[in-house]
C-alpha cells in the first residue's frame, strides 16, 4: 500500500495559461476526460479551475465563456500538497478544505494531482469506489463517445 502522495498521484498535468478562455479549458477537460485543469504560467501554479467553477462562477452568472479568462474564475492560491507528504496528510487537507483534488507541487512547480478517486484505487483496489474511479469517463452514459 502506498504511503506517499507521489505513489498515488496522477502525474499527468493538464494546464492552461491564465488568459486562456473558459471554452479552451472546457475543451481540454472534455478531450482529456477530466474535471479540472491547473492554471499555470512559467511553470508556476497560479490556480485550479474545475468544471464546477465554470458552471457556477461563470455560466450561472451569464458570462461569455469565450471572453472570460480562466484566471478570473479559478480558485487562486489553491491548497497544495508535496510529493513526499504522506497520503493521510493529503486526505486531511481535503477534509479540512472541502476539496476533492489537490495539486501536487514541489518548489512552486506542479508535478501532478491527487484526487479522491486516486485514493480508493490504491487503498482498497477491490472496492466499488475503486471500480468507479477506474472507469473511463468516455464510457459514462450520455458522454459523446458512449
Amino acid at each position: 500500500m502506498a504511503q506517499f502522495v507521489k505513489d498515488v498521484m496522477t502525474p499527468t498535468i493538464a494546464s492552461v495559461s491564465p488568459d486562456a478562455s473558459l471554452v479552451e479549458a472546457a475543451q481540454l477537460m472534455r478531450s482529456q476526460g477530466i474535471g479540472d485543469v491547473l492554471i499555470a504560467e512559467g511553470g508556476r501554479l497560479l490556480g485550479v479551475l474545475t468544471d464546477r467553477d465554470i458552471a457556477l462562477r461563470a455560466v450561472a452568472d451569464g458570462v461569455d465563456p469565450l471572453t472570460v479568462s480562466c484566471h478570473s474564475v479559478c480558485t487562486r492560491e489553491p491548497v497544495t500538497v508535496g510529493p513526499e507528504e504522506e497520503v493521510r496528510a493529503a486526505v486531511r487537507l481535503m477534509r479540512e478544505h472541502s476539496v476533492r483534488r489537490l495539486p501536487v507541487v514541489e518548489n512552486g512547480r506542479p508535478l501532478g494531482v491527487i484526487s479522491l478517486g486516486d485514493l480508493p484505487r490504491e487503498q482498497d483496489p477491490g472496492s466499488t469506489l475503486a471500480d468507479i474511479s477506474r472507469a473511463s469517463p468516455n464510457a459514462w452514459p450520455g458522454s459523446a463517445s458512449a
